[in-house]
């Protein structure tokens, strides 16, 4: 094994963790790996492991934004909700190392719900179904990140 597939290797693995601790844009990471690997490579199965990373890169991204989306248009939560969640979730990040960015983002979700609906405890099955959608757009995103490994490790074992 070279040096340029160890390294993509673990930029691989660092854009895994990345995804399930958002201090990396974890996908991009991953997928950006790939790339550039390829371009190390300069060889056909390095070319046919990038296109079938981008075709996953892409449909994951669809995915994770479309699939959280319908759940919360189905439980009537609203965008701008999801707003005041994510302007919440940045100083959180930086008040509280690692977990601030979640609880951040809970904060924001259940205070703009409670502001919306006039009632507290009305804002909780809304903050749930936000958090619901949260989940699933990080497992949609390290699914698709791990099937773009897997593609990875195939071509490299091909290679």
């Amino acid at each position: 094994m070279d040096g340029a597939t160890l390294a993509t290797g673990v930029l691989i693995l660092v854009g895994l963790a990345g995804i399930v601790v958002p201090m990396l844009p974890g996908l991009v990471l991953v997928w950006g790996a790939v790339l550039i690997w390829a371009l190390e490579r300069q060889q056909t199965i390095g070319w046919v492991a990038l296109a079938v990373a981008t075709v996953l890169f892409a449909l994951g991204l669809l995915a994770k934004y479309l699939v959280p989306g319908r759940r919360l248009r189905e439980a009537g939560v609203p965008w701008w909700t999801l707003t005041a969640g994510a302007v919440l979730a940045v100083p959180g990040f930086f008040l509280i190392p690692v977990v601030g960015l979640f609880v951040g983002f809970v904060v924001g979700v259940y205070a703009a719900e409670a502001l919306r609906l006039r009632d507290v405890s009305a804002a909780w099955p809304a903050t749930r179904a936000a958090l619901a959608a949260v989940g699933w757009s990080v497992l949609i995103e390290l699914g698709t990140g791990v099937l773009i490994a897997c593609s990875w490790l195939a071509a490299v074992a091909l290679a």
